[in-house]
C-alpha cells in the first residue's frame, strides 16, 4: 500500500502505542524499583574488567618480545616520538646541547608572520604576529609551542594520508564507498574511546597522542579533498581529454589546480581538528596547553585554566585565518591567471625569508631574541583576573545559576536517572526495544537489544544508565536551543549573518576552553557536564534546523500567507512539519556529539562511564574497567545512531508523502 491516508492513520496508532509503552515502564519501575539494577561500585570490578586488566598486563609483558611489537608497532611509536620530539626541538625544547631550542621566539614569530604573509595578506600577518606574541604574554610560550609542535606533526602525516587517499576516492567509485562508512566510524566514535587502546600499544605521551589526532584528523582532509576532486567540470576534463592528456596528465594539470581551494579548505579543517584533538590528548601525557588546562581542571583552577584555555582559542583563530586566507588567495590568483613563478613573487619570497634568516639568526645566537622577556609575562594578571570574575559571578550570579541548576536536575534529570537506574535492566532493554520498533525500524529494534545486552555483559549497566540519562537529558536542551534558534536563522538571513560565526566558534573551539567559564558559574557537578556537551553539540543542531527551514519551498510559504496564517502558525503548521527530517538529523547529529562529551563531563563532576574512562587512565587496577568504559560509550552511541538513523528515516518518508512499501 502505498497512500498517505495509510501513514496518516498509522502514526496516531503509532503516538500511542508509545505512550503505553511509557505507561508500563512507570508501572514495572513502581513495582520492581531497586531489583536487578546490576550497580557497582566505583573501585570494583566484575570478573571481564579482572580479564581485561590481566590481558593488558600480558600485552606490556610481550612489548619487548612479540614480533609484532618488535618489527612494526615499537618502530611506529619511535618514529613518531622521534618526530615531536625533533619539531619540539626546532620551537620549544632544549635541544642539541643548548638551554634553548633552536628557533627562539623571536625566529618563530618571523617565521610564521612571513607565511601568512606570502600565502594570506598583510592583515593575517598581523593577525598572526601578535597572536603568538600573546603566547608569551600569557606566560605559556614554550606550552604553546609545545602545542603547536604536535599539531603540526600530526598535520602534516594527516595530510600525507589523507590527501592521496582523498584524491583516489575522488578519482574511484569504488574506493569512496569502502572508505565512507570507515570515515563515518572515525568522526562519530567519541575522541576519548581510543585513547585508552592507542597507549596500550604506543605507551603514553607523543605517540599516541599523535595517532589519536590522527584519527581525528584525517578524515576531513580525506572528504573534502575528494569533494574537491569530484567538482571539478566535466567539460573542463573532456577539453583536457581532446588534447591527448592523459588521466595522470589530466589530475596533474586540470584536477589537482582546479581542486586546489577545496584541498585547502580540507587543511584548514585538518589543522583545526588536529588543534581540538592535540589538546584533548593530554589525558595521555601529550605535550602542551592541554595538560594545563587539565591539571587545572582537576584542582578546580579557574585563572589558570582561563590562561591556558585563552592560549588555546588564539592558536586556533590564527590557524584558521591564516589557512582561510590562503584558500581566498590561491582562488584569486587562480581567476587572475596569475602564477607563483613571476619574478614578483620571487622577490617576495626572497625578501621575506631574508628577513626570517636574519631574525631566526639572532634568535639562534641571543638569548634576548631566543627566551621570551620575562618582563612581558602578564598572565598572572590574566589569572587574577578570571579567579577574580569567577569569584563575582558566584557570588553574585549563583542565585540564578542554582535556580536554573536545580529546576532542569530535578524537574528533569533526577527522575529521568532515578527511572533509568532504579528499574530492573531487563524492563529498561525490553522498553528500549519497543520505542526503537515504534519510532524506527525491525532493525533497529534489534540493534537496540544487542547493544543493551553488551552492556549488561560489560558489567557497566548502571553507569551506563547514568550516563544515558545525562545524554538525553542535553540533547532536549540542544534541540530546544536548535529548533527555537535554528528556526529563527532559518526566517531571517541578518540573525543567519550574526548568529554563523558564534556557532562557527563554538564548533571549532577545543572542549576544554569553554569548561573554564562553565565551571565557574556551576562548579563540579554533573550539571556542569551537561551544559558543557550543550555548548559542544548545540551549533551542529542548530544549522541543521535552519538548513531544512530554509529548504521549505518558498511557494508554499507564500501560500500559507495569502491565506492569512499568522507567524506562529507558518512556524508550527507549515515550516516545521516540512522541515521535520531536517530537525530529526538534528536531533540524531546532536544527540551523538553530546555522547562524544561523556569523558570530558567525567572531568568536571559527571561521573558514571567518563569517570570510568578517566579513571582508567590513571590507576592502573581499574585499566580494565575504563577500557570497558570506553567499549560502553561506544556501544551507546551505535545504539542511538541506529535508531536516531530510523527516525529520520521514517521521517523523511513521512515528509516525502509517505511512501512506503507493503
Amino acid at each position: 500500500m502505498t497512500t498517505v491516508a495509510v501513514v496518516a492513520a498509522r502514526l496516531p496508532a503509532r503516538r500511542y502505542l508509545l505512550l503505553a509503552v511509557l505507561a508500563l515502564w512507570v508501572l514495572g519501575w513502581a513495582v520492581f524499583e531497586g531489583r536487578d539494577t546490576l550497580g557497582l561500585g566505583g573501585a570494583e570490578l566484575t570478573p571481564l574488567h579482572t580479564s581485561l586488566n590481566e590481558g593488558m598486563d600480558a600485552i606490556d609483558d610481550s612489548r619487548n618480545s612479540n614480533p609484532f611489537f618488535l618489527y612494526f608497532i615499537n618502530y611506529v611509536r619511535l618514529f613518531l616520538d622521534e618526530a615531536v620530539t625533533f619539531v619540539q626541538a626546532l620551537i620549544s625544547q632544549p635541544s642539541f646541547g643548548r638551554p634553548l631550542p633552536v628557533l627562539g621566539w623571536l625566529g618563530v614569530v618571523a617565521l610564521a608572520t612571513a607565511i601568512a604573509w606570502l600565502w594570506g595578506n598583510g592583515k593575517v600577518a598581523l593577525l598572526t604576529a601578535a597572536g603568538l606574541i600573546s603566547f608569551g604574554v600569557l606566560g605559556l610560550w614554550q606550552e604553546s609551542m609545545d602545542t603547536l609542535a604536535l599539531t603540526l606533526t600530526a598535520v602534516v602525516l594527516s595530510l600525507a594520508v589523507g590527501i592521496p587517499l582523498g584524491v583516489w576516492a575522488g578519482l574511484n567509485d569504488r574506493f569512496n564507498r569502502l572508505v565512507t562508512p570507515v570515515l563515518d566510524f572515525m568522526q562519530t566514535m567519541p575522541t576519548f574511546v581510543y585513547l585508552a587502546p592507542l597507549t596500550l600499544f604506543f605507551l603514553i605521551g607523543p605517540a599516541s597522542a599523535t595517532v589519536a589526532t590522527m584519527i581525528y584528523a584525517i578524515p576531513p582532509a580525506i572528504r573534502i579533498t575528494s569533494h574537491g576532486i569530484r567538482q571539478v567540470s566535466h567539460d573542463t576534463l573532456e577539453a583536457g581529454a581532446s588534447l591527448g592528456a592523459t588521466g595522470v596528465q589530466s589530475l596533474r594539470h586540470v584536477r589537482l589546480p582546479m581542486a586546489k581551494q577545496t584541498i585547502i579548505v580540507g587543511v584548514n579543517q585538518t589543522i583545526m581538528a588536529a588543534l581540538s584533538m592535540a589538546t584533548i590528548a593530554a589525558l595521555i601525557d601529550a605535550p602542551g596547553l592541554g595538560k594545563t588546562v587539565l591539571k587545572a581542571l582537576q584542582t578546580l583552577d579557574v585563572g589558570t585554566a582561563f590562561n591556558a584555555g585563552l592560549a588555546i582559542v588564539i592558536m586556533a583563530v590564527v590557524l584558521d585565518r591564516v589557512t582561510s586566507a590562503a584558500s581566498r588567495r590561491v582562488e584569486a590568483d587562480r581567476r587572475a591567471g596569475r602564477l607563483r613563478g613571476t619574478r614578483r613573487r620571487r622577490l617576495e619570497l626572497a625578501g621575506a625569508f631574508g628577513v626570517v634568516a636574519v631574525l631566526g639568526y639572532l634568535s639562534y645566537t641571543y638569548v634576548w631574541a631566543a627566551d621570551f622577556p620575562i618582563q612581558a609575562n602578564l598572565g598572572s594578571y590574566v589569572r587574577q583576573a578570571a579567579d577574580a570574575g569567577s569569584l563575582w559571578v558566584q557570588d553574585n550570579l549563583a542565585a540564578y545559576t542554582d535556580a536554573l541548576k536545580n529546576v532542569l536536575t530535578n524537574t528533569l534529570l533526577n527522575p529521568f536517572e532515578k527511572l533509568l537506574t532504579a528499574s530492573p535492566w531487563w524492563l529498561v532493554l525490553a522498553v528500549a526495544v519497543a520505542v526503537a520498533l515504534l519510532v524506527g525500524s525491525v532493525r533497529a529494534a534489534l540493534v537496540t537489544a544487542a547493544g543493551l545486552l553488551v552492556l549488561v555483559l560489560l558489567g557497566l549497566w548502571q553507569d551506563s544508565m547514568v550516563t544515558l540519562a545525562s545524554t538525553l537529558v542535553a540533547t532536549i536542551l540542544v534541540m530546544v536551543l536548535g529548533v527555537v534558534l535554528g528556526v529563527w536563522m532559518g526566517r531571517s538571513d541578518r540573525v543567519d549573518t550574526v548568529l554563523r560565526p558564534v556557532l562557527d566558534a563554538g564548533q571549532t573551539m577545543p572542549a576544554f576552553v569553554y569548561l573554564v567559564p562553565i565551571l565557574g558559574l556551576f562548579g563540579p557537578t554533573r550539571f556542569t557536564a551537561i551544559i558543557a556537551a550543550v555548548v559542544f553539540a548545540a551549533p551542529i543542531a542548530i544549522k541543521l534546523v535552519a538548513e531544512g527551514i530554509r529548504r521549505v519551498s518558498p511557494t508554499t510559504v507564500e501560500a500559507a500567507i495569502s491565506a492569512g496564517t499568522g507567524t506562529w502558525q507558518l512556524i508550527s503548521k507549515v515550516q516545521l512539519p516540512m522541515a521535520r527530517s531536517g530537525v530529526t538529523l538534528a536531533a540524531s547529529q546532536g544527540l551523538i556529539y553530546v555522547l562524544s562529551m561523556v569523558v570530558v563531563g567525567g572531568l568536571v563532576g559527571a561521573g558514571a562511564l567518563g569517570y570510568d574512562v578517566v579513571a582508567g587512565f590513571s590507576q592502573h587496577q581499574l585499566r580494565g574497567k575504563g577500557l570497558a568504559a570506553g567499549l560502553a560509550i561506544v556501544v551507546l552511541g551505535i545504539v542511538l545512531d541506529r535508531v536516531m538513523r530510523a527516525a529520520t528515516q521514517r521521517a523523511d518518508v513521512a515528509a516525502h508523502g509517505g511512501v512506503t512499501h507493503k
